[in-house]
């Protein structure tokens, strides 16, 4: 598993993964991106909220992850919505693997921040939750509120 870098500058997060999601383990991966591309996303001209990750003959690929055309690219900007390559090690991929395989797990990218002037994507492994799981996740969420309420008011 990669390591997550300490000084990083977060572009754009997927709060909603961690709503329909248990988010099980979490990849540090680079994205194949061009250069209008990676100037849209230092914007922060970047949408994450219908994404998901695929892999495919051996190369893992980010689907559904929409960078809007960079203001001043003209004739180099690419498709907002293309298929973009991203970089991890072999290994990883394998893993990835077998576990969507065997076990229905997903890949849900989570965020993407700047390391060092280049884009990163964390991606996280994790299973769909059901309908009365979220449900009881925002019952726990409320009772723990509640507690905390009255604790600062005694």
């Amino acid at each position: 598993m990669s390591t997550i870098s300490e000084s990083k500058k977060i572009i754009v997060q997927n709060r909603n993964a961690y709503h329909d999601y248990f988010i099980d383990e979490k990849f540090e991966c680079g994205i194949e991106l061009f250069g209008t591309e990676v100037k849209s996303i230092r914007q922060g001209n970047v949408n994450l909220k219908q994404a998901y990750a695929v892999i495919e003959g051996g190369e893992c690929f980010v689907c559904g992850m929409h960078v809007s055309p960079y203001d001043h690219g003209n004739i180099f900007n690419r498709d907002p919505l293309r298929k973009r390559k991203l970089l991890l090690h072999k290994r990883e991929i394998m893993k990835l693997f077998q576990e969507v395989k065997q076990q229905g797990m997903t890949l849900v990218p989570l965020e993407i921040y700047l390391v060092k002037g280049r884009a990163k994507l964390l991606l996280g492994l994790g299973k769909g939750k059901k309908l009365y799981d979220k449900r009881e996740q925002a019952a726990e969420r409320d009772a723990k509120r509640e507690i905390d309420r009255n604790l600062k008011q005694n």
